[in-house]
Parts: structure tokens; C-alpha cells; sequence
């Protein structure tokens, strides 16, 4: 019962390897040029993202600069300038602030202080 089985599943492992589509890899050389632009464009958008926040718009139409004007002068910008950008843009923290995470702590450390001595 086992051979039968066997063979069975080898027949049905080698159709599938034939009727499996081959996907041939194809490896060329890029130039830094092409990789700086990419990267470079990257940076752009990634400003041009954070510019394009409701919150950032309001803040920037409240100190008096028009949102047109500042996607002009990032457009400006050098590669250089565009990436120290991006690069505080990223390392910004997700969240709002660390209040909350402090407030649990605080708050976790009452709850095992009063059990603790509640006996």
C-alpha cells in the first residue's frame, strides 16, 4: 500500500514540476547614477508626504506661508538638504508623546505597591 502511494505522489510531483512555469533570474549591472536618483526621488516624496499632512498645512497657513510656495522651494532644495530632511522626517516618533506610556507605568507600579502591602 505504501509503494502505491509513493508512486503515486512521485508521478504527481514530477507533473507539476513540468507544468510549473520556470522563472529564468536576470542580473545586470545599474549605475550609481540611477541608484543616487532613485534614492534622491525617495527623499523628495518622502518630504513632499509629510508637506501634504493636514496638520503640517495647518500650522504652515497659521505662520503665514503658502503650502504652493513651500512644495516650490523643496523642489529647490539640493539632494543634500532634501535627505537631512527625510532623514529627520524618519527618525521622528510615530506617536504623540510618551505620557501615556509613562502614566501606565506609574499607575501599574500603585496597583502592585497597594496589593502588595495591602497585607
Amino acid at each position: 500500500m505504501k509503494s502505491v502511494w509513493a508512486r503515486m505522489l512521485c508521478r504527481l510531483l514530477m507533473v507539476l514540476m513540468v507544468w510549473s512555469p520556470l522563472q529564468m533570474a536576470q542580473a545586470g549591472m545599474i549605475g550609481t547614477d540611477q541608484v543616487a536618483s532613485a534614492a534622491s526621488q525617495a527623499d523628495r516624496n518622502t518630504v513632499l508626504q509629510y508637506l501634504d499632512r493636514a496638520e503640517v498645512t495647518n500650522q504652515l497657513q497659521s505662520m503665514g506661508v503658502d503650502a504652493a510656495t513651500v512644495k516650490d522651494r523643496v523642489a529647490a532644495m539640493t539632494d543634500q538638504e532634501v535627505q537631512q530632511i527625510a532623514g529627520k522626517i524618519q527618525s521622528m516618533p510615530a506617536g504623540a508623546s510618551d505620557a501615556g506610556v509613562l502614566l501606565l507605568i506609574v499607575l501599574i507600579a500603585a496597583v502592585v505597591w497597594w496589593v502588595w502591602f495591602r497585607r
